[in-house]
């Protein structure tokens, strides 16, 4: 019988962003490996500039809602990886869920601290969400047997 698929919760602060992305990308690159979501600490909305740097590389995050990770550790929920996509500090909050087989920390910059016109903070969130691509492909190529052979 084969072995169930790793599931992956990735939290952040608000679940506005990093996580939303890292999720998508994690769902998008490794596609029916593993069971991915996203969840935050304290959930807020959708990072308006995600979700626009998201769609000029042809994924939709517009339409996702945000959860609250202490939901999903008082409903019980478990995971294989609960990789933590915000600074230091914010990633000690984060809870312990019961049965993690793993808990990883990747920090990303937040895009909510991104100053100047829209444009600038549009290309700093651009470049956050290429950090996030990259490392969650680095990741896959690790954990799971991609459908091509490789995360590309």
């Amino acid at each position: 019988m084969p072995s169930p698929k790793p599931s992956v919760l990735f939290v952040c602060v608000k679940n506005a962003a990093r996580s939303q992305m890292a999720e998508a990308f994690l769902k998008s690159i490794c596609q029916d490996q593993v069971d991915a979501e996203s969840a935050g600490l304290q959930p807020g909305e959708l990072d308006t500039l995600a979700v626009a740097a998201m769609q000029e590389v042809g994924v939709d995050i517009s339409h996702n809602l945000t959860k609250s990770a202490f939901d999903l550790f008082t409903a019980g929920r478990k995971f294989s990886y609960v990789i933590t996509v915000c600074d230091e500090s914010s990633a000690q909050r984060c809870p312990i869920f019961p049965a993690v087989t793993q808990r990883l920390h990747w920090s990303f910059a937040d895009p909510a601290s991104f100053q100047g016109s829209w444009n600038e903070r549009l290309a700093l969130t651009r470049a956050l969400r290429d950090q996030i691509r990259d490392r969650v492909a680095a990741w896959c190529d690790e954990v799971c047997p991609c459908p091509n052979g490789n995360s590309a």
